[in-house]
Parts: structure tokens; sequence; C-alpha cells
């Protein structure tokens, strides 16, 4: 049966906008956009350019004093006019999600109402971000702190989570006071462009978000352009470091969530059937795609063989397939070179001693043979010191390893350079505080697998997982400046 293919005519056109221009064709280079179920060519369009970065930046600062002494009530309904967007248009958005990565349809139709929750809750405090007063000595005097926005932020989101990842930003950057230059990612840039067509739809003043559709010459060109206040980045952890060596020149602040490469602890009093089917979420989640996905799974010795083999039955249930269809669980990896990537990390994961519980390296044939598919892969037995216990997989590859003690554990846990998300299995609820208070990770989870990352509480990472956050105040704190004022009020 073939699988479904992208309607064109669905797909947004507004390659640049800037200011109060929309623009189908940019000025740079030619791109033809492949859909990953089929690697057939959805739509080709000229990107944007460095000169477009530019012009992008020049409409920002233009709207910026507007849009910052814009009282908090009135960039409060303009937020909450684009939720209600987001929430009308979330049906018609799914089929773009997943025309441009290979999104399942089973949870591309949630992406409007997540980016809605955002800018609700964001927008929520527009009307209340306030400075305070401190207490001081030295004379009598009068102290108090104030908070201002960048200016124009530019925002680098990546192709695995689009619409997610740019509402992220936006949704505290905008009602901090900030104005925005965003690039769509070139691998998947549909739902970014019509995120922002919804952004001018709602009646966001021109030149408060401008788009530049493009690859890693525009992302350099925001990094270096002198009228951009700040740059968040959501990616990868080898184009931060080039990132922050071009940010360095004019010391301008990066926030950054890279990537992870997220523990999942299991103890032998947890419920393992809970914990299995939350285990397997790690490879299923945007097709085993997503940065803060539990992929190495730590296994407690006494419920090992049990835990691998309730794997193994589980996953012969997970449907991969047409991501249109909707009993899809996991569809294409990004592209050919990424699936040629993740089998070559299978392959060394095997030679170094793990076992294949299902899966392997072996891409899909059949219906799937025109897209990049590769089965759920499981290897147990995985040395902690292997490729694919420490390093990002980005696909839908499970490493499973027992351990003897609690102790053990969180040594397993924290061996990694990455610091994103941790999740524990347990019933034991001093454990649980205990084993959480020691992961080296931004987020921890006890008996979860993601739901907890909602827009009311902060998310980023540490070590080279990234810094700043995102959500909650502290993500609204990420977009504005601290000043001090004092005021000598003796006579």
């Amino acid at each position: 049966m073939a699988f479904q293919a992208p309607n064109a005519d669905l797909l947004p056109r507004s390659t640049l906008i800037i200011g109060d221009s929309v623009e189908e064709q940019g000025s740079g280079d030619l791109l033809a956009h492949l859909y990953p179920g089929t690697n057939e060519v959805t739509r080709e369009f000229r990107m944007g350019a460095p000169s477009d970065v530019d012009r992008a930046v020049e409409a920002a600062q233009a709207a910026f004093p507007a849009w910052r002494a814009m009282t908090g009530d009135k960039r409060r309904n303009l937020m909450f006019a684009l939720a209600a967007l987001l929430e009308a248009e979330s049906m018609n958005l799914a089929p773009i999600l997943i025309a441009e990565n290979g999104s399942v349809a089973m949870t591309a139709g949630y992406m409007g109402f997540d980016g809605a929750n955002k800018f609700r809750y964001c927008g929520g405090w527009a009307d209340k971000l306030e400075g305070r007063t401190v207490p001081t000595w030295g004379g009598p005097a009068h102290d108090y702190v104030q908070y201002e926005p960048y200016g124009v932020v530019g925002v680098i989101v990546p192709w695995n989570g689009p619409i997610f990842a740019a509402t992220m930003v936006l949704a505290p950057a905008l009602a901090a006071g900030n104005c925005i230059v965003i690039k769509a990612p070139d691998l998947a840039p549909y739902s970014v462009m019509r995120l922002v067509e919804l952004i001018r739809q709602a009646g966001f003043p021109p030149g408060v978000v401008n788009l530049v559709t493009g690859g890693a010459d525009v992302g350099a060109a925001m990094v270096s352009h002198p009228g951009i206040g700040k740059i968040e980045f959501i990616g990868s952890g080898t184009t931060a470091k080039k990132i922050l060596a071009s940010a360095a020149e004019s010391l301008k602040p990066v926030g950054l969530e890279l990537g992870g490469k997220s523990a999942v602890l299991v103890f032998a009093d947890a419920n393992l059937q809970d914990a299995a089917k939350r285990g397997l979420s790690g490879a299923v989640s945007a097709s085993g795609q997503g940065c803060v996905n539990g992929t190495r799974l730590l296994v407690e010795r006494s419920i090992y063989e049990p835990y691998v083999e309730m794997l193994k039955a589980m996953a012969g249930h997970i449907v991969v397939g047409d991501p249109f269809a909707k009993e899809t669980m996991i569809g294409p990896v990004i592209s050919e070179a990424s699936l040629a990537r993740i089998q070559g990390m299978i392959q060394r994961g095997v030679e170094a001693g793990g076992r294949v519980v299902c899966g392997g390296a072996e891409r899909l044939g059949g219906d799937h043979a025109g897209g990049n598919f590769l089965p759920l892969t499981v290897l147990a037995d995985v040395p902690a010191d292997s490729e694919v216990f420490r390093t990002e997989v980005f696909g839908p590859v499970l490493a499973v390893t027992p351990f003897d003690s609690e102790e053990e554990a969180i040594a397993l846990a924290n061996g990694t350079d990455y610091g994103l998300g941790a999740y524990v299995h347990t019933q034991n609820l001093a454990r649980a505080h205990r084993v959480a208070g020691q992961m080296m990770a931004g987020m921890v989870q006890v008996n979860g697998s993601g739901e907890g990352m909602t827009p009311c509480v902060p998310f980023g990472g540490m070590k080279h997982s990234g810094h700043g956050r995102l959500g909650g105040i502290e993500g609204i704190r990420e977009f504005q400046q601290v000043r001090n004022v004092w005021v000598n009020l003796q006579g």
C-alpha cells in the first residue's frame, strides 16, 4: 500500500516575513525540500540570505521602541489572540508538520494546542512583570531594580521540533518586550513559516517578529549581526561551539538548549509494566529524535531480564510506518544521512557487546523502502563505556544496561557529558527524592516520561546540554537585562 504524499498546496509560502513585507522567494540558496517518508521533493523555493538578515534586523529595530513601550495588557491580549489562532489551526498545522520532518499524525495534531498553552502562560506574565526595591545601607537612599528587554533577539531552532522550539522561545521573549528575528530550519521550514503568518494574522505590529528561512549562512549572519542583542539557539553541541566562537567576537550573550543522553533509572520496586511502557517512549517520541528522550535504560539487576523481555513484547505492538496514518507511532528519521549514521551506531553498539533484543541496523523495505525508516531497536547488555551508551543517537534506539546498587545507578546516569533530562522509576518516596537530588540534569521526572514538561516549569540543561532556561518565570527572565538604580536621599 503506497504511503500518502504531502499536499504541496497546504504548505505555506512565506519564505520571508520582514516588517510588513511577505515574500515567497528569498535571495539565497535554492532549497528542494525532501519529505522523509518518501524522499520526494515537497516544494522548491529560494531561501533567505545574509542580506535578508540585515533587512530583518532593521525592521525589528524599527519596531522595538513601540513594542517595548506597549503596555503589558496589550501585549498580553495579542498573545492570547495568537493562542486562540493556534488552537483553531491545530488540525491544519498537522499535515505541515508531517510534511516537513515526518512527524506522525498521532502527535502532530497536538502541536498547535501546545503552542497555544505557551503563549497563554507567557502572555499572562506580560502585564505582571515588575521590578523590586532593595533595602540598602550606607546612608539614606532608595535602591530599585528594573528588568529591561534586550531589544532584538535572534532565534535559531532545530528541524526535529521547529514549532515546538519556536513557541518555547518566542512566547517568553515577546512577553518580556523583545522583537524577534527567527530562522526557519532548512530541513524543516514549513511550521515556523506558518507560525509567523499566524503572528501577523493575530495583529502583532509589523517588524515585531521577522522570519528568514535559510541555512548555515543565515544563522552565522544572525550571530555576528551587531543589531541583535541576544541569540537563543536550540540544536546540536557542534553547532553551538561555532555560535559561541562567533558571539565571543562581540561579547553577545547566547542561550543554549542542546542535546542529551537522558538516563532512565528503573529500580526493582518500580511498576514494571508502566516503567517499560515509558521506557519505550524514548524511542517512540519524535521517532527517537528528541533531545530530552530517555534513551539509556539503567535497570536493577534483579528485574533486568524480565524488564528486557517486557520491552521486547511491547515493542512488537509499536507501529512504524506512514506518518499520515493515525495508527503510526514511529515515522522516518529526517534524512538518508541521518539513517546511515544511526545504522553505524547500532552496528558499533553490537560490536561493543550489545545484544539485539529487537530491531537492528537494517532499514525497512517494502512499503517503507522509499523513506528513511528504521525499526524500533533495543540493545541490551550495552557496556557503559560504549559509544551507543554515551553518545546521542537521535533515532529509535534504546540502550539497556544493568546496575547492582543505587550508587552505581547514579554514577552510570551521570557518567556522560550530557545533562538535559533524567527519569527515575521507583515506588520508594525517599529514594525518589534522594536519587533525583543527585541527578546532574536540568529536568528530572519520577515515574514520568516527559508529560511534566509544561510552560510553567523551567527547562534546560547542565554540562554539555546547554545553559539558560525556557519555561516558568525563569524563562521570562532569560530575555530581560537587569538595571539597578540607586538614589541618594541625603539632603
